[in-house]
């Protein structure tokens, strides 16, 4: 399901995943969040990150995403 994420993610996004930093079994599927570089920057430490969180069913097939959180790669308190 990690591998189905990423590419839907790099599909819908046009934006290569970085990781998978959560995968979890839900009642009609699966959760995957999915890291992306938004922005890339100089020095790194300011590239713009976002998290997205996929939604699959039992086959893999998208059933949602969207994105939940962006942040400054270098920021305290990135998770």
């Amino acid at each position: 399901m990690a591998g189905a994420a990423r590419e839907i993610v790099l599909g819908l996004t046009g934006r290569v995943p970085e990781s998978v930093t959560a995968l979890e079994r839900s009642e009609d599927g699966w959760r995957v969040a999915v890291e992306v570089l938004e922005l890339e920057r100089i020095p790194s430490t300011t590239d713009v990150m976002a998290t997205y969180e996929v939604r699959l069913d039992e086959q893999g097939e998208l059933q949602g995403y969207r994105r939940v959180h962006r942040y400054l790669r270098g920021s305290p308190g990135d998770e």
